[in-house]
């Protein structure tokens, strides 16, 4: 999809469909205003939320249709809003074979971030996640080219590059497990680190036993496949005044089985997107590359398949941490926080300051938030207030969960620091305090993106699959740092 911004007049466009916003009451003042009022009296279009009328042939206008687009109520329309309603616009205007769609802000909507959720919502609108599929027809019905009318070159640039590298997370975690192994997702973020020009380097086996990762190579001792630990570093151009130096740190389980504590098979096929943290991260440093931020940002991603091959992890076992500290495994499927552990103490020996973590990380969180919101933990009330603003700029919302001390005395072992497991009560927080109890006093957020990461059915804003979540999020709190 070309995307363009058009400093024209709404007569003036010439395209398969020309948009314009219309609100829950509210008739847009327009050309076409007659019949657009005919609509609204009709109550054919009302301007709730989401909802598209089309007009064919409008009056005193050159594009084949003006569709009117529902933003809902107008003192409740914001960025996010304008972003799920481009995408059920193009998703609906594609299904009906136009090809060209022109997108008309007016004032206020035609501010930086308006115009750049609008792109974001076209391009993120127009993946299908059907590469597997031999349909020959599938690519028939495609949207060569989204205009908007309003806003700044900065904003649609932005808009395209953040939208880009979340379909570049998206993608990665809707590959298959067959496709896409730890030692493979590391090939694809070499790839795209030589693309923009960062940093990378990968973390084997052998370098990781030698560094003494051991919770990290107790998961992956049950799969044929080898883990990987991948690096992605973004220098700035110009030394950073402050010594800040911020770590993203992504669970890139590349499919779970739970290992020896094996999941129930319902649902099992969708553990292929237990990367989508670390996914997500790799597609923020593609994006922070191009935004080019004054902090220097680096990448960890611990790749592994948990598996329950021969040489599993077997409950009971006892691992030593690259922190020195050691874990009794009570539950091989409680194997994202194992992983993680050893990557944030690797990224505070590389010097990161300021960690985030995200991961599919527990069913607790999905209990506790549905799929609406992340769930967030953190160290420091200081550094979490700055990624939650980030993180409402961006329409990514994120809820603060508690971390009382109490919860950590769910973790006691007899026989090792700690195990992994705090019980079933309060999951979500027990598995946050574990990873804690491995960034000491280092400033650190964990994000459990478990039910917010993937959707199990389209909406009319998005195919069914990965979402890329958090990605965003990432990239505006080293962008305003």
């Amino acid at each position: 999809m070309q995307i363009r911004l058009e400093p024209k007049k709404l007569t003036e466009v010439d395209s398969d469909a020309l948009v314009i916003l219309g609100f829950d009451g509210a008739p847009p003042e327009a050309a076409a205003a007659d019949q657009v009022k005919e609509l609204y009296d009709s109550g054919e279009f009302s301007g709730k939320g989401l909802e598209i009328a089309i007009l064919h042939r409008p009056a005193g206008l050159k594009a084949k249709r003006l569709v009117l687009a529902g933003g809902g109520k107008r003192d409740r329309f914001d960025a996010a809003e304008l972003r799920k309603l481009t995408g059920a616009v193009v998703r609906s205007l594609k299904s009906k074979g136009i090809h060209s769609i022109t997108l008309a802000l007016d004032e206020p909507w035609r501010s930086d971030d308006f115009v750049a959720s609008a792109v974001e919502g076209a391009v993120l609108a127009d993946v299908e996640n059907d590469r597997y599929k031999t349909d020959p027809k599938k690519n028939e019905k495609q949207v060569a080219l989204f205009s908007v009318l309003g806003g700044s070159q900065a904003a649609v640039d932005r808009g395209r590059i953040l939208a880009e590298a979340q379909n570049f997370s998206r993608d990665l975690a809707n590959e298959p497990a067959n496709v896409l192994t730890p030692t493979l997702l590391a090939e694809r973020a070499k790839q795209m680190a030589a693309e923009f020009d960062l940093e990378c380097e990968v973390l084997d086996q052998d370098r990781m036993r030698q560094l003494g990762m051991g919770a990290l190579l107790g998961v992956a001792q049950g799969s044929a496949e080898p883990p990987a630990l991948i690096v992605i570093r973004y220098k700035p151009a110009k030394a950073p005044e402050s010594k800040d130096h911020l770590g993203l740190i992504g669970k890139g389980v590349t499919f779970d089985t739970g290992g020896i504590s094996i999941k129930p098979s319902d649902g099992m096929e969708k553990m292929r997107y237990d990367m989508a943290g670390g996914a997500a991260v790799l597609g923020a440093m593609r994006a922070i590359a191009q935004i080019k931020p004054s902090i220097p940002v680096t990448a960890l991603v611990p790749a592994v398949e948990n598996m329950p091959g021969s040489k599993a992890q077997r409950p009971g076992d006892i691992v030593k941490s690259l922190s020195g500290k050691t874990v009794e495994v009570l539950n091989t499927d409680a194997e994202g926080r194992l992983i993680l552990i050893d990557a944030l103490t690797y990224a505070q020996r590389m010097g990161c300051t300021h960690l985030v973590d995200a991961a599919t990380l527990t069913g607790a969180i999905v209990v506790a938030l549905g799929s609406v919101n992340i769930g967030a933990f953190t160290n420091n009330e200081a550094f979490l207030e700055k990624l939650l603003t980030a993180a409402k700029a961006e329409g990514e919302k994120t809820w603060q969960m508690p971390m009382d001390e109490e919860y950590k005395e769910l973790l006691k072992s007899s026989f090792a620091d700690l195990h992994n497991i705090g019980g079933r009560a309060g999951g979500s927080i027990t598995a946050a305090w574990f990873i804690r109890d491995f960034v000491n006093e280092t400033p650190w957020i964990h994000l459990d993106i478990a039910g917010t990461a993937w959707l199990d059915d389209s909406k009319l804003y998005m195919a069914k699959g990965a979402t890329g979540v958090g990605l965003r999020t990432f990239v505006r709190l080293a962008e305003t740092w």
